[in-house]
């Protein structure tokens, strides 16, 4: 499913996102108790599963920056003793 349409459906009603992300489980049922509990951690637990879902996909290289931003790409200086 597109990530905006997630997106604006993780807005409207966290739990259907959720199931619409994993089915029928337990972050679901996690997922329906922060709701009740409170509608900012339903949210939270729904766009935190999303993010989760989209990093999967993308495999982890390609969130990592590249050389010169950040990175050592040195190999690491002896120690000195």
């Amino acid at each position: 499913m597109n990530t905006i349409l997630l997106v604006i459906i993780a807005i409207l009603f966290p739990p259907l996102a959720v199931f619409f992300l994993t089915g029928c489980g337990a972050d679901l049922l996690i997922n329906i108790l922060l709701t009740i509990l409170g509608v900012i951690p339903g949210h939270i637990h729904a766009f935190y599963l999303i993010w989760k879902s989209r990093q999967l996909v993308r495999g982890p290289g390609l969130a990592t920056a590249g050389p010169g931003y950040g990175t050592n790409t040195a190999a690491p200086a002896a120690p000195v003793y």
